[in-house]
């Protein structure tokens, strides 16, 4: 929401026939709700807690009430937005009251993210959480990809057989106009983009970084949603069957599904 021209790159997308995704603290959203109308096929909420005080706090700042606005906004325009809520060890059990007080009125979709670890911040999750996790997936309108369970019983992506496919299923472009390879989180390195994306991309340069996707040492254990969710999508294995009857689930409901056949 803090891009100037977010509409501008949202309607281009659109155009070429891609489907578009915004996730907001819902800050800035009622500010730009009329301007986002119809442009957004999949937009998310964050909340962290059905409780103002908690969710604030972890946030570390006042956005219940804008999260609340922001749902009321959506719905009054015709858009269907979801409620994405990232589980920690110590919040499994907040799942309940957002679904039930929060989604199931408003009709919402419950996106269960699992947390990840990040340069110490994060964490894992117990056995017994994903366990919950599991369960909470099969209810009606929470949607969880049982991917990302999977692969944190298997201890993330290892080296020596990667599971991330990062750097050739996801482009990343910085506030800068730069790309950043092999992926944001890791950033090794950026290359100024200068109006030349598909040829920078295609670079010797560029490519090598790509080849590294996953083998890199920091790459071992990772599991970041961002980018394993779209690398479960490109090889069938256990990863895509574990994927499949999720984003089925999703599509069905959001009915993007239509979208995708257009394209």
């Amino acid at each position: 929401m803090l891009h100037r021209q977010l509409d501008v790159l949202l309607r281009e997308a659109k155009e070429q026939g891609m489907i578009t995704t915004v996730t907001s603290n819902g800050l800035l959203y009622p500010k730009y709700a009329e301007k986002l109308h119809g442009l957004i096929d999949m937009l998310h909420f964050s909340l962290d807690s059905p409780d103002r005080d908690e969710h604030d706090k972890s946030r570390n700042v006042k956005c219940f009430d804008k999260v609340m606005e922001s749902i009321q906004v959506a719905r009054e325009l015709g858009e269907r937005p979801d409620i994405i809520f990232t589980v920690f060890e110590d919040n499994v059990d907040k799942i309940k009251r957002i679904w039930e007080e929060i989604c199931l009125p408003n009709n919402l979709i419950l996106i269960l993210n699992p947390v990840f670890e990040y340069n110490g911040v994060g964490g894992n999750l117990s056995e017994q959480a994903l366990k919950e996790l599991l369960w909470w997936g099969k209810q009606k309108n929470i949607y969880l990809n049982e991917a990302f369970i999977q692969l944190r019983l298997d201890g993330g992506n290892h080296v020596d057989d990667p599971i991330c496919k990062a750097a050739s299923t996801t482009i990343v472009i910085s506030p800068e106009n730069k790309l950043v390879l092999p992926c944001y989180h890791l950033g090794l390195k950026d290359f100024p983009i200068e109006g030349n994306l598909y040829d920078l991309y295609h670079s010797d340069e560029v490519q090598k970084l790509v080849a590294l996707e996953g083998k890199l040492p920091a790459c071992e254990g990772c599991a970041i949603n961002c980018y394993m969710q779209p690398s479960f999508a490109v090889e069938v294995n256990k990863y895509w069957w574990k994927a499949l009857p999720s984003t089925i689930k999703y599509n069905r409901i959001k009915g993007t599904w239509k979208q995708m056949l257009k394209i």
